[in-house]
């Protein structure tokens, strides 16, 4: 995308004026959508994002400038504007050393690029998705289907000699079901994404994805209010680790780490959860939806394990909080795109599989909540104060899941729910979402095998 001499220049500029690191980050990117609304074509959006970002560090200082005005002149410009804001004393002059290209292995295979797909055959996928969705119950009145798809092509080069530059293809398919009885109207959501070409859907079973999102909508019409108050929850697999995802794995990041104002600042090889409880953020899965094979920042990505059998081992750590942690940088800088300075972000994070079934679980369970499905929710890292709504659950009884209940919240601290997971299925699976954070949306993968907590505060009805 630039000029390797170019950008020699464009690093020897900005170190010129003392500063003891310089980066340049390149982006190309190219993206679809298409949404489908009631079996109507409603938006086809295609949209280029080209720029570049210059970035410095001074100690424990960083600036960050970008723009997308391409040429010798103005990028030299950029590298000086941000290496000034360094406000240096010091002004000794080190050149970059050579740019090395980094060695790649690429994990992760694309078959079909998307953008070989003509649009009528993804108009094709999510109109059969829609027509299975009304098909599938006749209380779905309404079905939102939409296509999605991403290259993005990155250079990464720094002062330390780093050369290097991935290819990222994306594609998802998002839908909403709306259903209605009476004068209730509930509505559900499914999706799949992988970093991927068009191959995704090629054993995509579009009846059963369309089938699962209208039972979702349909089963919350006959939904009871939530019982309130302290009980256990049993938490379902895949998506349910979205609380694992915002209620421990952001405290986890070197964002909120590095400063001291995580719950989980500074204690590394100590006890945080139970002895079920093992973790990882693994950007390294072939084609899974959070991964890459280098972060934002050059750094080739890598498995982590966050927390094994209770003890927390490591964090996720970015090139900037490495020099306040005096930690390495394990591939975990990630950035919307060009205009976001990057951080430190999750990939694909989930707990890891036990040794439970979902049967053995549930059996051991008297009386509590069943949070088949996760939805949207708030968490305070340096408190570790969560608050999570529950799209689908159920009230068990006697070892047994009975009726549907809506309006139940899982209200608790991330330090004292990891303590009271007692029980880790074996059914580990993984789901496709978004992340926002200071360094803009990213895609992350979340996931889980079915858990248990021993207890914690429901909110619903009394």
């Amino acid at each position: 995308m630039l000029d390797k001499n170019l950008v020699k220049d464009i690093l020897d500029e900005a170190l010129s004026f003392g500063v003891d690191f310089a980066e340049v980050f390149a982006e190309n990117s190219e993206g679809l959508t298409i949404r489908l609304v009631d079996g109507k074509v409603k938006e086809i959006d295609e949209g280029r994002i080209y720029g570049v970002g210059i970035r410095v560090f001074k100690d424990l200082f960083q600036a960050y400038a970008y723009t997308n005005i391409i040429n010798r002149d103005s990028l030299l410009e950029a590298a000086r504007k941000v290496a000034q804001a360094a406000d240096c004393r010091d002004t000794s002059f080190v050149k970059a050393i050579d740019l090395v290209d980094l060695e790649i292995e690429n994990k992760h295979k694309i078959i079909r690029a998307p953008e070989t797909v003509k649009k009528v055959e993804k108009i094709g996928l999510i109109r059969r998705i829609s027509e299975s969705t009304y098909a599938s119950n006749k209380l779905i009145f309404s079905a939102d289907i939409k296509y999605l798809d991403k290259q993005r092509q990155i250079l990464v080069a720094n002062s330390e000699g780093v050369w290097a530059e991935d290819t990222q293809y994306r594609t998802r398919v998002f839908g909403a079901a709306m259903a209605q009885s009476g004068a209730r109207v509930e509505s559900a959501t499914h999706s799949i994404g992988a970093l991927s070409g068009f191959e995704l859907y090629d054993d995509f079973d579009e009846k059963a994805f369309a089938e699962e999102m209208a039972r979702k909508a349909v089963i919350k019409l006959s939904a009871e209010d939530c019982p309130s108050g302290k009980m256990p929850v049993i938490i379902n697999n895949s998506f349910g680790g979205v609380i694992f995802h915002e209620a421990c794995g952001h405290a986890l990041e070197a964002t909120a780490v590095a400063k001291g104002v995580s719950v989980f600042s500074n204690k590394l090889g100590q006890k945080i959860a139970s002895d079920v409880v093992s973790a990882v953020d693994d950007a390294t899965i072939p084609n899974a939806w959070g991964s890459t094979n280098i972060d934002d920042e050059g750094v080739k990505t890598q498995r982590k394990q966050l927390i094994k059998n209770g003890i927390l081992k490591s964090y996720m750590i970015d090139k900037f909080n490495s020099r306040r942690m005096n930690m390495a940088a394990n591939g975990t800088g990630k950035r919307q795109s060009y205009k976001f300075i990057p951080t430190s972000r999750m990939s694909n994070t989930f707990i890891e599989a036990g040794n439970s079934s979902f049967d053995d679980i549930l059996l051991s369970t008297e009386k509590g909540l069943f949070a088949k499905t996760m939805s949207g929710g708030s968490v305070n890292p340096a408190t570790g104060d969560f608050n999570f709504s529950v799209d689908e659950g159920y009230i068990i009884e006697k070892g047994k899941i009975k009726q549907p209940v809506k309006g139940a919240k899982l209200i608790g601290n991330c330090a004292e729910i990891l303590q009271k997971i007692d029980m880790v299925g074996n059914n580990l699976e993984l789901a496709c979402g978004m992340c926002g954070s200071s360094s803009g949306s990213i895609p992350v993968t979340v996931g889980q095998p079915t858990i248990r907590v021993s207890e914690i505060t429901v909110g619903g009805q009394k």
